[in-house]
């Protein structure tokens, strides 16, 4: 069977990149992308920083208080997702140039599958420079490259040579390519994993690949199997060109730590509605509503719920975020963010007849949730429930 050629695309720090783009100033400067750092005592985390800020030790997710301690000089910028989404499309549209086969991951990184476009090249070191080049040129921006036969190991080598860098396992040499990195490398193994993995003395990829597979799937259960097949340079799965919405989530950060139960529901209440006129937008329903918390201490818990009918409507969405959060056994802590999301997601199916025995309740909240997405489609965010009028507005989305 011939080899696969997987390439895999990662913008180097995106959104920092895009900023400097579009301000010249910015270039050479450590740029933060994230919440207000409010001199030191703001809320929130970095979203992404540029490589001349990460010198500095700063990095995603870091409490943006923290990167503000690190680099008081920095320049802090609030996200524009607007405008990195405007170029993210761009960026992909651009890869259709090279092969027709592309599965977008992220708003920054993306599969492609060259196997049937290798043959215009004279060498993977030169597809991937055409790539890259290509890139550049058009957009000002750097990329970085990963190739190999297997989109676990395409991934992992574009993650080696950053920024700006190509990194090309060669079919055949899979195993030894793995063998001395990090386990935490493997596509999929987070620190927990990490952590019991390094319990057992497995420090390396290759620790992993010399094990027999019966032994370490007693250990490690099903996704041992999975584990050990990466480790051993075993990927089947295919570039998927399906780029239909996985999810669709809102957060929200407080200003200040909060353990108001009427607050927090009020939140909850938001961002459901927030999440259902997006899904409502899109045609979209979902089954699994899930609840993102983190605490004032950042530990973060998700919870979800998987019900039987999709649903879009925010009473129905909120109602589930709801009973999560009442089940959650730290409840009565204080909260530093909130999330809502909604997954599990198809196409809703338009249908003009109408059930005469439908629930009336619910033909109500359909009706007042397309009476308010229109409303706000045509005049923004000028209309609000009764339910929030008195909720106070100390709090900022992420």
């Amino acid at each position: 069977m011939k080899d696969k050629i997987i390439v895999h695309i990662d913008m180097d720090a995106f959104f920092a990149s895009v900023e400097q783009l579009d301000n010249p100033e910015y270039r050479g400067k450590p740029v933060i992308v994230g919440a207000d750092p409010r001199e030191g005592d703001g809320r929130g985390v970095v979203s992404t920083c540029s490589y001349e800020a990460r010198e500095y030790g700063i990095h995603s997710a870091m409490p943006i208080s923290r990167a503000y301690s690190l680099c008081p000089d920095g320049i802090f910028v609030k996200p524009r997702g607007k405008r990195y989404s405007e170029i993210s499309k761009k960026i992909m549209e651009k890869l259709y140039d090279f092969t027709p086969q592309i599965e977008k991951i992220s708003i920054d990184e993306a599969f492609m599958d060259m196997t049937g476009c290798f043959h215009f090249y004279r060498s993977l070191k030169e597809m991937g420079k055409k790539i890259k080049d290509s890139i550049k040129k058009e957009f000002d921006l750097t990329a970085s490259v990963g190739i190999a036969t297997n989109k676990s190991i395409a991934k992992i080598a574009s993650d080696l040579e950053k920024p700006d860098g190509i990194t090309i396992c060669y079919p055949g040499n899979e195993k030894t390519f793995l063998k001395n990195l990090k386990i935490d490398k493997l596509w999929g193994v987070g620190k927990k994993t990490s952590e019991k993995l390094e319990k057992m003395g497995l420090y390396k990829i290759g620790d992993i690949a010399e094990i027999p597979l019966e032994f370490f799937k007693k250990r490690m259960g099903k996704s041992g199997v999975h584990i050990w097949k990466l480790a051993n340079g075993i990927d089947s799965r295919d570039v998927e060109m399906d780029n239909s919405v996985k999810s669709i989530s809102n957060e929200i950060t407080f200003h200040e730590d909060t353990n108001d139960r009427e607050k927090i529901k009020n939140t909850i209440f938001t961002l459901s509605e927030k999440i259902g006129s997006r899904a409502r937008k899109k045609n979209l329903k979902g089954r699994t509503i899930f609840l993102k918390l983190r605490l004032k201490d950042f530990s973060t818990f998700t919870r979800r719920k998987t019900i039987d009918k999709h649903i879009s409507n925010t009473v129905g969405i909120k109602k589930i975020a709801f009973q999560l959060f009442e089940n959650f056994k730290y409840r009565d802590s204080y909260f530093r963010l909130i999330g809502v999301g909604l997954a599990n997601l198809k196409k809703e199916v338009k249908v003009k007849q109408l059930n005469l025995f439908s629930n009336k309740e619910e033909k109500k909240g359909k009706v007042l949730d397309k009476t308010i997405d229109e409303i706000k489609e045509k005049f923004g965010n000028k209309i609000q429930r009764g339910t929030f009028l008195n909720q106070n507005s100390d709090k900022k989305e992420d």
